[in-house]
């Protein structure tokens, strides 16, 4: 077989991607800042969040991603703000981005709507002086790619109880162009993305929870894709499940709360497809989150299960 930098450049080089272009996370659960900017300030908290994946462990060049979001309630307690860093590395492909998140809520009687926008920066750089070739003079890989820099905002709305929460996101809104080259040009298009997400939590006895939660992703000209997940809750420490990625993986995750407010969390999935499933050894995802009790002056109600 080619080397996989091979074949992700002759993919990006040869088509309009129109796929799903940003990372996917198994804790999407936990990192909903990263999917929704109407999610800032909504725990009620000083929030930090850094998350790790190593998807299709064994597959040279396969995806990495990092992820580190910051929010809080800032001037009132129905206004966050946030800030939400990303580095995504696909074989010689590596994006980093940068967002600001802004969120006003509404309160109603045991619940709260939350609008939200986020604006910043990503870069994008393909890194074709690590691209292993079989053969040296191949003049595909001659151009000069440059590095793009481009602006973009989203927007989401994000409504939630104490037991439940609906969201709606739209993380990118502008279809700027991504890479180009004094060859080729407008060689990949952002593709706008729809993000749905929802959860809840149930007492099934007084020592005993169960979370479930989804999430919907939609691009033009690309198939829906469904996250399921079904999390237990014991004792308000230990947390332990299943997910489910449709045609594409299943897995688990595991938790614990080390304290009221640190909470350290892992799943693995693999895939359920011969087409990569046989080529790689599965995915691993690390979180870890700190909540900084002291916003308002005033104790939070602890625990918080999104």
């Amino acid at each position: 077989m080619k080397r996989i930098y091979i074949l992700l450049v002759f993919l990006i080089s040869s088509f309009e991607i129109f796929a799903q272009q940003d990372p996917m996370f198994t804790h999407y659960m936990d990192n909903t800042l990263a999917i929704n900017p109407a999610y800032a300030g909504s725990r009620d908290a000083l929030t930090i969040l850094a998350l790790h994946r190593s998807q299709w462990v064994g597959f040279e060049g396969a995806p990495t991603t990092q992820t580190l979001t910051v929010h809080s309630p800032v001037f009132s307690p129905n206004t966050g703000l946030g800030l939400s860093i990303l580095n995504d590395k696909i074989g010689p492909l590596n994006k980093t981005s940068m967002y600001v998140d802004f969120s006003f809520r509404i309160k109603f009687d045991h619940s709260y709507l939350a609008f939200g926008l986020k604006s910043g920066a990503n870069i994008m750089k393909l890194g074709l002086e690590d691209v292993k070739l079989t053969d040296p003079n191949d003049p595909s890989y001659s151009s000069d790619y440059q590095n793009a820099y481009m602006i973009n905002f989203g927007t989401g709305i994000y409504y939630y109880t104490d037991r439940y929460y609906l969201g709606f996101s739209i993380p990118k809104i502008l279809q700027n162009n991504i890479l180009s080259s004094n060859v080729n040009n407008d060689l990949i298009n952002v593709v706008r993305h729809y993000f749905f997400i929802a959860g809840a939590y149930f007492n099934l006895s007084d020592n005993l929870k169960f979370k479930p939660t989804t999430f919907v992703k939609f691009v033009p000209a690309a198939p829906v894709e469904f996250d399921f997940s079904g999390i237990f809750i014991y004792r308000d420490k230990f947390m332990g499940g299943l997910m489910y990625r449709s045609g594409a993986a299943a897995g688990v995750l595991v938790g614990v709360n080390l304290t009221s407010q640190l909470t350290l969390g892992y799943s693995y999935d693999w895939s359920i497809t011969n087409k990569t499933g046989v080529y790689n050894a599965g995915s691993h995802e690390i979180i870890l989150r700190y909540d900084f009790f002291f916003i308002q002056k005033k104790k939070i109600r602890s625990p918080r299960y999104f």
